[in-house]
C-alpha cells in the first residue's frame, strides 16, 4: 500500500459528526483524507447503511474509528467491509455475535451518564443536561459541554435490542482506546471488549468523550494504526 489510508470517523449516540472536530483538524493537517458523516441513529441497520454509503466512495484502503455506540455501527459491518483495513474503538461498544446493547447494559448498575436517560413519545432516548455536562462530557470545559448537549442526537430505543451478527473485529486488525474516567461505559467493560478482540490497547485519563477532550491522543492512535496497516499491507 502506498500513501496514507483514508479515515472515516463514526460518532455515537447523543452526538454528531462535529464531536470529531479536533481530531479532523489534526488529521487533515497531517495529510489524511477524513470523513465524519452524520448518522441518523434511527436503527442499527440505518446507521450501517450510512457507513457503507460513505465507504463506497472512499478511494483506497480505509481505517474506520467509532466512538461509543459508533463501535456498534462499525462492528455490524461484519466480514463484508470493502476497503476497510482496520478498526479503532474509542471508548466504544465491541459486541460479539448474539449480543445486544440492552442485555449487556442490564448486567450492571446504570452508569452516571445514563442515570436520567428518558425516552420520548417516538421512542428515542435523550440525556439530561446535568448528566451530559457533569458525567458524559465530564472533562470538557462546561461551556463547550453545554453546546455538545444542545446538539445531541437521540438514539432509537431499538438500538438496545438489535442483536449483533458476525462482528467485523473478528476479521480485521483492531485498536482500542480505554477512557479511564468514563462514566457512560465502565472502563473495565472497555478493557474486556479490547481483550476479547485482541485489540492493541491504550488507556488515557479521559471522560467518555475522549475525542473532544484529548484529540491529540486519539490522532496518535489513529496514526499508529495507519502505520501498522501500511506495514502489514506492504509485506
Amino acid at each position: 500500500m502506498t500513501g496514507r489510508p483514508n479515515i472515516v470517523l463514526v460518532h455515537g449516540a447523543w452526538a454528531d459528526g462535529s464531536c470529531w472536530t479536533g481530531v479532523i483538524e489534526r488529521l487533515q493537517e497531517a495529510g489524511y483524507s477524513v470523513r465524519a458523516p452524520q448518522f441518523p441513529l434511527t436503527s442499527l441497520a440505518d446507521d450501517v447503511a450510512r457507513l457503507r454509503q460513505v465507504l463506497a466512495f472512499q478511494d483506497g484502503p480505509t481505517i474506520v474509528a467509532g466512538h461509543s455506540y459508533g463501535g456498534q455501527i462499525i462492528t455490524a459491518l461484519g466480514p463484508d467491509a470493502p476497503n476497510v483495513v482496520g478498526l479503532i474503538y474509542i471508548a466504544a461498544f465491541g459486541l460479539d455475535e448474539g449480543e445486544s446493547l440492552g442485555a449487556l447494559l442490564s448486567q450492571g448498575p446504570v452508569t452516571p451518564a445514563l442515570a436520567h436517560l428518558f425516552t420520548d413519545s417516538r421512542g428515542y432516548g435523550w440525556l439530561s443536561e446535568d448528566d451530559f455536562v457533569n458525567h458524559f462530557a465530564a472533562d470538557v470545559e462546561p461551556k463547550h459541554a453545554r453546546v455538545l448537549y444542545a446538539v445531541q442526537q437521540p438514539l432509537a430505543s431499538s438500538a438496545f435490542t438489535d442483536v449483533m451478527g458476525e462482528p467485523a473485529w473478528k476479521s480485521l486488525p483492531t485498536w482500542y482506546l480505554v477512557a479511564q474516567n468514563d462514566e457512560a461505559i465502565p472502563p473495565d467493560a472497555e478493557r474486556q471488549f479490547a481483550t476479547r478482540m485482541g485489540a492493541t490497547t491504550v488507556e488515557i485519563p479521559a471522560s467518555h468523550v475522549a475525542m473532544v477532550s484529548h484529540p491529540g491522543e486519539i490522532v496518535d492512535l489513529i496514526e499508529k494504526a495507519a502505520e501498522s496497516v501500511g506495514v502489514a499491507a506492504a509485506r
